[in-house]
C-alpha cells in the first residue's frame, strides 16, 4: 500500500481501488517538483517498488497525462493543462452567471437555470429560484437530462452536423418523457433548424408535463457554445415578453467571457 501524500491526506478521501491511490500519489509526487523527476525519486517518494511505479508512469505516459522526458525521468504531461483549461472555462462561466442569473429571476420570479453538456446530456450546474415561481424544482443543481428533451440541450444539437444529429438519435432511440417529447429524427431536425433560424430553443413540456422553458446559449471568446442559460415556468404562466430578457441575459454572461457577437444576429421571432 502507498503512503499518503502529506498536503492532501485528510483533504481527499482515499480512493478504493489500490492502483488508483498509487497513480494519485504518483501525480502528486511530480506536481511536488517544477523539474522532471527520476523513477527512483517517485517510487521512493510513494512507498513503491521502482517496477510498480515504472508501470503505471507507462499507462499514464500512454494517456499522456504524464510525459516521459528521457528514459527514467518524467513530469506532469501537458493533457493535464488541456483538462484544467476545461474545468476553468466551466468554473468561469458559473462564476459570470450567478450575477446576471439573480438578476432575471427577480424579474421574472421563475427559476433561472444555467446547463452544460455532459455528452449526451446537459448537467445543470447552477440555479436561481424561490418559493414564488409556485412550480416544484424536480432537477437540482447536478441533476442531467437528455439534451432532445431540454431547451438547453436543442442549442447544442443544433450546433452539430446533421451526421452527428442522426448519431445521436441513434445512440439514445429518442426515448420521450411525455405525450409532447420529440422521438422522431424528422421532427427533431425540424425542431434544430428552427433553434438555428431563431438563436434561442423553447422545451414545451417535453421533459415534464406542466413545465415549460426557453434558453439562449452562452458563448465564449472564440464564440463556442460552452452553455446555456433557460427559465423555466408553468405551462400556464409563461410569459413571452420573458424571451426577450433570457436572450438579453445570456448576451451579457457571453460578453462578460469576451465574446463578440458577428453583426448579423438572429431576431426575436414570434412562436408560430
Amino acid at each position: 500500500m502507498s503512503k499518503n501524500h502529506p498536503s492532501t491526506a485528510g483533504h481527499r478521501e482515499q480512493p478504493t481501488i489500490q492502483v488508483i491511490e498509487r497513480m494519485f500519489a504518483i501525480l502528486d509526487a511530480l506536481a511536488e517538483q517544477a523539474e522532471p523527476v527520476a523513477l527512483k525519486a517517485i517510487a521512493e517518494r510513494c512507498g513503491l517498488h521502482p517496477s510498480t511505479a515504472h508501470r503505471i508512469l507507462n499507462d499514464l505516459a500512454t494517456g499522456h497525462l504524464v510525459d516521459r522526458c528521457e528514459p527514467g525521468v518524467y513530469q506532469l504531461g501537458m493533457r493535464l493543462l488541456e483538462l484544467g483549461n476545461l474545468v476553468k472555462a466551466r468554473l468561469n462561466v458559473r462564476d459570470v452567471a450567478l450575477g446576471p442569473m439573480r438578476e432575471l429571476h427577480r424579474l421574472t420570479h421563475q427559476p433561472v437555470n444555467l446547463s452544460l453538456r455532459q455528452g449526451d446530456e446537459i448537467i445543470y450546474i447552477e440555479r436561481s429560484f424561490s418559493e414564488r415561481s409556485g412550480m416544484q424544482v424536480v432537477r437540482s443543481v447536478g441533476g442531467h437530462a437528455p439534451l432532445h428533451l431540454t431547451s438547453v440541450g436543442k442549442l447544442f444539437l443544433a450546433g452539430e452536423d446533421a451526421q452527428k444529429v442522426k448519431a445521436y438519435a441513434l445512440r439514445t432511440g429518442l426515448a420521450g418523457h411525455t405525450r409532447n417529447s420529440i422521438t422522431e429524427l424528422p421532427r427533431l431536425e425540424a425542431e434544430l433548424a428552427r433553434v438555428r433560424q431563431l438563436g434561442y430553443a423553447r422545451d414545451n413540456e417535453e421533459l415534464e408535463l406542466g413545465v415549460r422553458c426557453m434558453a439562449a446559449g452562452i458563448f465564449d471568446d472564440s464564440g463556442r457554445l460552452v452553455a446555456g442559460l433557460s427559465l423555466s415556468a408553468p405551462a400556464d404562466r409563461l410569459q413571452e415578453d420573458w424571451l426577450a430578457k433570457v436572450v438579453e441575459t445570456a448576451a451579457r454572461i457571453s460578453a462578460a467571457l469576451g465574446h463578440r457577437p458577428k453583426p448579423a444576429t438572429p431576431v426575436l421571432a414570434r412562436r408560430a
